[in-house]
């Protein structure tokens, strides 16, 4: 497994980190309809391009398996493709954020209580639960901070 840092951002890269997310959703995000997991991912391309640090993990055939997107300390996004879920992947990406940019902080769906788990796992605490999404969604959103 490699992890990477992705400096140039092109259409191809943007297309797998795509589907990637698309896979992982589709495994994770139970609560959500074919049609908001579809009109989510037409915001995911714009978000992949601004995210000021995207890393990606390779397995050893050199396919993207999961990514992540840091703003400052923040973890703002974190999503293993369906197939390779469970594979220590999610855990590999977490730990390089936290040492190389101090990640002290995320938000997590709420209606995703693997995610939660994992995260508690790793050392972070829910300090904050919103009703609503950052897109004004009514799916709750819990901020957890490690200490």
């Amino acid at each position: 497994m490699k992890i990477l840092e992705v400096k140039e951002r092109t259409p191809l890269l943007i297309q797998q980190l795509l589907e990637v997310w698309e896979t992982s959703v589709r495994a994770t995000h139970l609560f959500l309809s074919d049609n908001e997991i579809e009109d989510i991912k037409g915001y995911v391309p714009q978000a992949l391009k601004e995210i000021p640090h995207l890393i990606v993990a390779e397995n050893e055939s050199d396919q993207l398996v999961g990514f992540m997107g840091i703003e400052g300390k923040m973890l703002e996004m974190l999503f293993v493709s369906g197939t390779e879920r469970g594979k220590g992947i999610g855990k590999m990406l977490i730990q390089y954020g936290m040492e190389k940019y101090f990640v002290n902080e995320l938000a997590v769906n709420e209606q995703n209580p693997l995610a939660k788990g994992f995260y508690e796992h790793m050392g972070f605490l829910v300090y904050r639960r919103t009703a609503h999404d950052e897109q004004g969604n009514p799916y709750p959103l819990l901020y957890m901070k490690r200490h």
